[in-house]
């Protein structure tokens, strides 16, 4: 046992009894009065974290038990990452139905937050392709749960932020693919409607689509960009095995953040302006497409001792320009911002989760690194517009939404509370219904 910890944004500090679990066949801990689990520690919030009481860290239960190579089916213990998946099914012409932006998540982590990708307007969230899974309970129960067997459960684990037992072990489908490559157009936009014309434009015929937006430009340049609109390639005539090798790693942890405004602005014209052309057509490896960040080792150290906070909304689609025109004014003025701004469009594939996040309309996510009282004052007037559009906030990446807000961006809350396991919690849960 240890104490530990932090999510991935470093912020806010818990202190927790951390029991590590390594067999799907194990016990919890009978003795432990508040426990959550915990995979590797991706979320950026506190929606990981149980202040005070116990996390089980369940990331060496990792097992590969069955892939069938002929079909995709493809079943596992809960702790395996998705970048382990990736290395096995991929040279066999296979690939995650839904991914988000990193590989290192677990596959138990993925459900809990029911994980959205470039394409949920083809493919919908991840938990739409998971087949089963077994939930134990603190009881000692387990239940096998699937859209025919304990349908209910199914529904509020998925998305259900590890409060309804622990997953052991789970059962996917993936989808085919004929190698390890993406054939992608890269577009240079000015401006927010621009954004949108592209995205609606290339919905039918690609299925991955995303945008990295300017989050300090203003004027008529306000919400400029580079929109990414992919599709699996097909066998590629250079194609060799492995991936890309990480190349680069932040060894410490700066005594400051290392962004600030005039890094923001300077950082944000060059990335945008890298691109000469309004137009480029690429083939690259699957991996800086879909996790960029992923080749920078700790990279979320470069945001201080004070961490950071993501913020990712989503507004309804008749709402969508004009309520992200007012959110990335307000985030230009703030003098806040981030250098990695990314907007996209959900389809109307419904989730399949009580407390899934992803429903139609835009979606935005930034990072701000953590100024204290300032940057939540920001985050309050975001949550204000985002509220008033009729939209909502992603709780796996929420350190401090207002619990009045929480309810009514997740309507089911109290109806999803009746499948919480008697003696799992979290900070994030406490802080938004207690």
């Amino acid at each position: 046992m240890s104490k530990a910890g932090q999510s991935w944004g470093r912020y806010p500090n818990a202190s927790q009894t951390v029991v590590a679990l390594n067999d799907r066949r194990a016990e919890l801990p009978a003795s432990a009065e508040s426990i959550l689990p915990y995979g590797n520690g991706r979320s950026y919030g506190d929606s990981c974290l149980n202040d005070g009481g116990t996390l089980l860290h369940a990331r060496y239960m990792d097992r590969f038990i069955r892939f069938d190579a002929q079909t995709g089916v493809f079943e596992c213990e809960a702790g395996l990452l998705f970048s382990e998946i990736l290395d096995l099914v991929v040279p066999q012409g296979w690939f995650l139905p839904v991914t988000p932006g990193t590989k290192f998540i677990t596959v138990g982590g993925a459900i809990a937050n029911d994980v959205h990708g470039k394409n949920h307007h083809k493919a919908g969230t991840f938990g739409r392709h998971v087949l089963e899974f077994e939930l134990l309970r603190s009881d000692g129960s387990r239940r096998v749960c699937s859209p025919q067997q304990n349908p209910a459960w199914f529904a509020a684990t998925i998305g259900g932020l590890g409060l309804t037992g622990l997953i052991t072990r789970v059962t996917i489908q993936l989808r085919r693919v004929a190698g390890p490559w993406m054939s992608a157009e890269v577009y240079r936009f000015r401006d927010l409607s621009e954004f949108f014309r592209l995205s609606q434009a290339s919905d039918r015929d690609y299925e991955y689509t995303v945008a990295w937006i300017d989050c300090a430009s203003q004027g008529k340049a306000l919400g400029r960009g580079i929109f990414t609109r992919a599709n699996h390639a097909p066998a590629h005539p250079d194609s060799r095995p492995g991936a890309p090798s990480r190349r680069l790693r932040v060894p410490l942890t700066p005594p400051i953040s290392l962004i600030n405004p005039l890094s923001l602005r300077v950082f944000n014209t060059l990335y945008y302006r890298r691109q000469r052309e309004s137009v480029s057509h690429v083939t690259m490896h699957y991996e800086p497409h879909f996790y960029p960040l992923d080749g920078i080792g700790n990279w979320n150290r470069i945001y201080g001792p004070r961490g950071f906070m993501q913020y990712q909304c989503v507004v309804p689609p008749a709402a969508s320009l004009d309520c992200m025109e007012v959110l990335v004014k307000t985030i230009a003025a703030s003098g806040e911002g981030s250098f990695l701004a990314v907007l996209k469009q959900f389809g109307d594939i419904a989730s399949p989760g009580m407390l899934s996040f992803p429903r139609p309309g835009a979606t935005l996510a930034l990072d701000f690194p953590n100024r204290g009282a300032g940057t939540l004052a920001l985050l309050d007037r975001l949550d204000d517009i985002v509220a008033a559009a009729g939209g909502a906030v992603y709780p796996a990446k929420d350190a401090r939404m207002p619990a009045r807000y929480f309810k009514q961006y997740f309507p089911a809350w109290e109806s999803f509370s009746h499948y919480i396991d008697p003696k799992f919690s979290s900070s994030f849960w406490r802080r938004v219904t207690e």
